[in-house]
C-alpha cells in the first residue's frame, strides 16, 4: 500500500484508534536513546511523587491550571 494511501486511511479512524496506531508507530521506531528518556522521566516522575508526598511540593488541581494557562496564552 502506498504511504500516502496508508496515511488518508488512517486518518480516517477515530481519535482513539489513531492514538494506538501512532504508539505502535512510535515504539517500532525506539531505540536505546529513547528507552534511556523515558526511564530517566519515570524517575522524574517517582522522584516528584515521593517529594509531594513527603510534602515538600505542593499539588496543583489540573483543570484550572490548564484554564489559567489557557487564560494566559489567549490573553
Amino acid at each position: 500500500m502506498d504511504q500516502a494511501v496508508l496515511e488518508l486511511e488512517a486518518l480516517r479512524l477515530p481519535a482513539h484508534q489513531r492514538a494506538r496506531l501512532a504508539d505502535a508507530l512510535l515504539e517500532s521506531l525506539d531505540d536505546e536513546a529513547a528507552r534511556a528518556a523515558e526511564r530517566l522521566w519515570a524517575q522524574e516522575a517517582e522522584d516528584r511523587l515521593a517529594a509531594f508526598r513527603r510534602g515538600e511540593l505542593p499539588a496543583a488541581d489540573g483543570p484550572a491550571v490548564l484554564k489559567d494557562l489557557r487564560n494566559r496564552l489567549t490573553g
